[in-house]
């Protein structure tokens, strides 16, 4: 019997296959282009549980994917041949010479204020583990104010927007310890158990892909348990949740926590795949793009969301790079948001819905019983 719920399990399983086949279609320039494709669709994801399940509205998620991402790099700075070939005991990074105090020693201790604070990052599992761990204690901390303050819809877009801006101005004025407006580059290659993921290999592409897929599956369990079914209820109408006896910040304050850990894995995967950094990161405009996938493809669906990022980022790049457009595909972006906006407030995701709703319904009885194709999707917030 067909349901809405095997078509949705469905597009899942389908979805997850033809990117786990893409290493069979495509070069390896290509492999390491959809791979950054990939990574933006878990910001979708990210976007999506935030935004259209527990109706928080956050502009600065760039800030979670950009911390995730330079402490990767930071490790794998230190990795890099000219770290190492500094006549150090221990790596020193080149712009930390460029930036070094007046008769300051070369060593990763002392070379420079705050130096001492690259050590631990010496281990590339400390990296990783600060990729995540830092992103979500952040959001936690930025939550537990919001939430318990009782603090909602358009103040928390605000909030979050003035601390990505924030974030990236100390980045940029940090020059001896982040390089400032130049980013992070010349990084070493993740290595893992000795084997080291080269940008354009496969196992790289499969490292972001497998990442993505247990991302999304891992999120659509989650908000099917009872917790992500009360989160819905709080954001549908958080005065009544909090009558039945909820306690609405901590929910709210998880959810926006895991939303913050899965954009640092995004920012980590995209520092592994495009080999670099940078404050760009925490742009005003990245974190609004990032509300502008998710918005296209379905804020109420995880995996609509995921794709409307991925399919957004592949017409950007193939528009930008066709001559004919190359001064225009910003108007055409844009031209694409907003009819989407007007003609499907729900997304591609809610496009397929109701087509898929349209095709049950005519199906023959006894192929779809009634009551077998409840509507299973997640309205959006208001």
């Amino acid at each position: 019997m067909l349901t809405l719920r095997k078509l949705d399990i469905a597009a899942y399983v389908i979805f997850i296959v033809l990117i786990m086949l893409a290493p069979l279609v495509f070069d390896p320039f290509w492999l390491n282009r959809i791979a950054k494709y990939l990574v933006y669709g878990m910001l979708g994801v990210a976007i999506a549980l935030s935004w259209g399940y527990a109706g928080i509205l956050n502009l600065g998620q760039g800030l979670f994917f950009g911390i995730g991402a330079y402490m990767l790099a930071m490790s794998l700075k230190l990795a890099s041949p000219t770290s190492l070939a500094q006549g150090s005991d221990t790596p020193v990074p080149d712009f930390m010479l460029w930036n070094a105090e007046p008769g300051a020693p070369t060593a990763l201790c002392c070379i420079n204020r705050g130096s001492f604070l690259w050590m631990p990052f010496q281990s590339q599992w400390f990296g990783m583990a600060m990729g995540i761990l830092l992103p979500v204690a952040l959001a936690s901390l930025i939550g537990w104010v919001m939430f318990r303050k009782r603090i909602s819809g358009v103040f928390i877009s605000i909030i979050t927007l003035a601390l990505v801006l924030l974030v990236r101005l100390v980045v940029i004025d940090a020059q001896p310890l982040t390089n400032g407006f130049n980013g992070l580059t010349d990084l070493g290659w993740l290595t893992i158990a000795g084997f080291e993921f080269d940008p354009y290999v496969v196992p790289t592409y499969y490292l972001v892909a497998i990442s993505l897929a247990l991302v999304l599956v891992a999120a659509r369990l989650l908000i099917e348990t009872r917790a992500g079914l009360i989160l819905q209820a709080i954001r549908d109408d958080d005065r009544r949740a909090r009558y039945l006896g909820f306690d609405v910040p901590i929910y709210q304050l998880f959810f926006f926590a895991v939303s913050a850990g899965i954009a640092g894995l995004a920012g980590m995967l995209y520092v592994v795949a495009s080999e670099f950094a940078s404050p760009t990161f925490m742009d005003l405009a990245f974190s609004i793009t990032m509300v502008v996938w998710a918005a296209v493809g379905g804020r109420a669906s995880l995996l609509g969301a995921c794709i409307g990022a991925i399919l957004i980022n592949t017409i950007e790049a193939t528009v930008s790079e066709t001559e004919a457009f190359v001064e225009a595909w910003k108007a055409i972006i844009g031209l694409i948001f907003i009819l989407v906006v007007i003609f499907l407030p729900r997304g591609l995701a809610g496009l397929s819905t109701d087509i898929a709703e349209w095709a049950l319904a005519r199906l023959p009885k006894g192929v779809a019983p009634r009551g077998a194709a409840p509507r299973r999707d997640v309205q959006p917030a208001e």
